[in-house]
């Protein structure tokens, strides 16, 4: 054992704890404890009103500091502000003028409509009475009469659910079945939130919200049918439609169905149907028409179009 080893040895067993020894032995501070000591004799500082006041006007000016300091931190940057300004205004702007074109093609759409009956029931009042069932089945005028709505609402997201989890919104396949089975139980004509569905029309997802061909739509979807409200019901209900609504619930979706006395629907006006054509020189000379057919005009089509179906290979939700 060598002399370091030598002095170590002499030291006492909780010479490493002084700091810990010294907390327990003295807990209080022996400032607090005299300060302690002069107020349990009545020797304490007593407080003056000028002190008072000068610790209620420190206290508020803190607090006032700290609020404005807050709220500097809060507030978005003017040059934000001005970008969310802007964007909102161009927004409205363009709001408006989608609103005002809108009227005016129901104003242009109204017209055609006389200047069609007032030539055809002159001319051909058959055919006039052709037109006349043709356009409700078409969706091209407004029709007013009893039937069904159907409220889809979206459903709370679970805790512990995924952030791109949309299992608890209603998509566009729920509103395609609904649709579709609504036209199976005999609707006479089908709008979702005021948008008249007809044969051309294409219900599609667009992130959150819904497509109803270029007219975004979003929770909670109100689909309306004109029909026989107690037949349709009964007939939905023994459908895959109803199936799949009822399925709906197990995602938090709520669906309500009502029958209802009168419904008004709008028209979409006058429809310019389009179709494939092949284009000249596009043929192969061997003239086997495996790439476009015989060159007649063939009917452009879309899986998502209401009334054809689910998409392609869609199963379970």
């Amino acid at each position: 054992m060598n002399r370091r080893h030598a002095q170590g040895s002499t030291r006492a067993a909780d010479a490493s704890m002084t700091l810990i020894n010294e907390v327990y032995r003295t807990p209080v501070d022996p400032a607090y404890a005299e300060a302690a000591a002069r107020q349990a004799a009545g020797r304490a500082p007593r407080r003056t009103l000028r002190g008072s006041v000068a610790l209620l006007v420190l206290a508020v000016a803190l607090g006032a500091f700290a609020t404005t300091a807050a709220v500097a931190l809060r507030r978005p940057a003017p040059a934000a502000l001005q970008a969310r300004t802007l964007l909102e205004n161009e927004i409205r702007d363009r709001t408006a003028a989608a609103d005002e074109l809108r009227r005016t093609n129901a104003e242009l759409s109204a017209e055609i409509a006389r200047l069609q009956q007032s030539a055809a029931s002159t001319d051909d009042p058959e055919l006039f009475a052709q037109l006349q069932r043709d356009a409700v089945a078409a969706g091209v005028v407004p029709v007013t009469g009893p039937g069904v709505r159907v409220v889809l609402t979206d459903g709370a997201p679970a805790a512990d659910a995924a952030p791109d989890d949309a299992s608890a919104l209603v998509l566009d396949l729920d509103l395609q079945v609904l649709v579709n089975g609504l036209w199976a139980a005999g609707a006479e004509a089908v709008a979702v939130n005021g948008e008249r569905i007809t044969t051309t029309t294409a219900i599609r997802s667009a992130g959150a919200a819904v497509l109803v061909d270029s007219t975004a739509l979003s929770s909670p979807y109100t689909v309306e049918a004109v029909g026989d409200a107690v037949a349709m019901q009964t007939a939905l209900a023994r459908t895959s439609a109803g199936q799949h609504l009822a399925s709906l619930s197990q995602y938090g979706i709520t669906v309500k169905m009502s029958s209802q006395r009168s419904l008004e629907l709008p028209g979409r006006g006058q429809l310019t149907l389009r179709s494939a054509r092949v284009a000249d020189g596009a043929v192969d000379g061997s003239g086997d028409g495996s790439a476009a057919g015989d060159g007649s005009d063939a009917p452009a089509s879309s899986s998502d179009v209401a009334g054809s179906g689910r998409h392609d290979g869609e199963g379970a939700r």
